[in-house]
């Protein structure tokens, strides 16, 4: 009986990048949903239930750090593990990441192996 994959939302507003995510996740087993800006990226999280978010945060609509922290303070999905994926890399920046929720912050451009593994952790090791 094979295990039901796990489901990741990727948001961004970048085609190149949600494409090369998108492949690498399916070639390592996630089932993969996508979003390009930040209001699609909150209802997708609400109506598609995923098990870890992808979240850049220079998205048109709504900022990564808005839909985390929306996400985050909601009791039904503040147990999503976010990731926020961004080239913003300063100090203040992965501190506010953190304050409004997000479990891990890489920044771009990034290894693939050190996002796979993060994305392993965070999920219980599947």
């Amino acid at each position: 009986m094979s295990e039901a994959k796990k489901k990741i939302l990727v948001v961004d507003d970048e085609p190149d990048i949600v494409n090369m995510l998108k492949m690498r996740l399916e070639a390592s087993g996630y089932e993969v949903i996508i979003a390009g800006d930040g209001n699609t990226a909150y209802n997708k999280a609400k109506s598609d239930s995923p098990d870890l978010i992808i979240l850049d945060l220079m998205l048109p609509n709504m900022d990564g750090y808005q839909v985390c922290g929306l996400l985050k303070k909601d009791t039904r999905y503040a147990k999503i593990p976010i990731i926020i994926f961004t080239a913003r890399a300063q100090k203040s920046d992965q501190d506010l990441g953190f304050e409004v929720g997000a479990n891990a912050y890489i920044t771009k451009p990034f290894e693939a192996k050190e996002l796979l593994e993060k994305i392993k952790s965070l999920l219980g090791g599947q």
